[in-house]
């Protein structure tokens, strides 16, 4: 008897745990956005429900069973988006695939986005870069441009000069090429973005908030550089930042223990 008492309490911490946990990431997937204001406001309706039955106020008690019949078709059409996002994330993470660039590849990504950014960064010419994680980027490829391309500063400096025909839009770098120019990506409703920051900056947070892309931005306005990834936006991001935040990110152990050396070998201009 004892044990089945201990085993049945067991089961109940553990269902919840598992209710605690989905609603902490609930709220952790919705903040910074409307869609946590609203949550707010449906919580705000049940304990006004809960209120109006423990007093026996008939009338609003009834209105508000009424409400809460219709709300979960009401959620669905006001959540959409953040249910499509939620699932999206949910679907990726079940198909992950592994990334194909080896040491050497990584080092000629970031000499090109350092070459690249350092250039539209001092000229102020707007750009905004993803680059291709463990999660697929299929879905934003198809709204650009194809060029599979090889890699290199020179062309995403070009790609961005203003008034040419793929400026306006994202270059999306995956599995060691430019595979499309003037890329479409999600924008971001999150409250946590400054207003002073543009549709790049929005498209950057939206794409990291969908996958585990990592996006560069340059500002037109400031040349500021800056990078979002899980929906982290990091700001005002030099030189030294960017390409330590790159090594960390894509070079294999055995590559990080030789870093220092490369980056002499780097600074020196290829040059003992």
């Amino acid at each position: 008897m004892w044990a089945y008492m201990t085993s049945n309490n067991l089961v109940h911490i553990i269902d919840i745990l598992i209710i605690w946990f989905l609603l902490y990431k609930v709220i952790t997937f919705v903040e910074g956005t409307r869609a946590l204001q609203i949550m707010f406001g449906v919580g705000a309706i049940v304990l006004v429900k809960v209120i109006a039955w423990s007093l026996g106020l008939v009338v609003l008690s009834w209105l508000m069973d009424q409400v809460i019949t219709w709300a979960p078709i009401a959620l669905v059409v006001i959540f959409q988006q953040e249910i499509r996002r939620g699932l999206e994330s949910l679907g990726r993470r079940m198909t992950v695939r592994k990334r194909h660039l080896d040491n050497e590849q990584v080092r000629d990504l970031i000499k090109a986005l350092d070459m690249a950014l350092q250039y539209m960064s001092k000229r102020r010419i707007g750009a905004l870069i993803t680059i291709n994680g463990k999660d697929t980027l299929e879905e934003y490829i198809k709204t650009g441009i194809p060029l599979n391309a090889t890699i290199t500063g020179q062309l995403l400096i070009n790609i961005f000069i203003p008034n040419t025909p793929l400026h306006d839009g994202a270059v999306i770098i995956s599995d060691d090429q430019i595979a499309t120019a003037a890329s479409y990506l999600p924008l971001s409703e999150s409250t946590r973005i400054p207003k002073e920051l543009g549709t790049r900056h929005r498209a950057a947070v939206g794409i990291s908030e969908a996958t585990d892309a990592v996006t560069v931005v340059v500002s037109e306005e400031t040349g500021e550089i800056s990078i979002t990834q899980r929906g982290d936006l990091l700001r005002n991001m030099d030189q030294e930042s960017y390409l330590n935040f790159f090594e960390k990110q894509w070079l294999t152990e055995d590559t990080k223990g030789k870093k220092n050396n490369w980056l002499q070998f780097f600074w020196k201009g290829g040059k003992q």
